[in-house]
């Protein structure tokens, strides 16, 4: 997901795709755990997407104040 995209949703809709994207990183690893998991590097775009949704969020709160 762009970054773009993320600053255009509010508080409540990041804190979703946090929680959304947690959750899909799980069920990659549990893949991977399971060698079921056929493209390695869904793992390493899915932390980013984390950390991406993380930090505008983060700036989004800040902002707020």
């Amino acid at each position: 997901m762009k970054a773009s995209e993320l600053r255009a949703k509010d508080v409540a809709a990041l804190e979703k795709e946090v929680t959304d994207l947690l959750k899909a990183h799980f069920g990659l690893r549990m893949q991977k755990a399971t060698q079921q998991l056929g493209n390695h590097s869904q793992l390493g775009k899915t932390r980013r997407d984390i950390a991406r949704a993380k930090t505008i969020l983060a700036e989004k709160k800040k902002a707020a104040k």
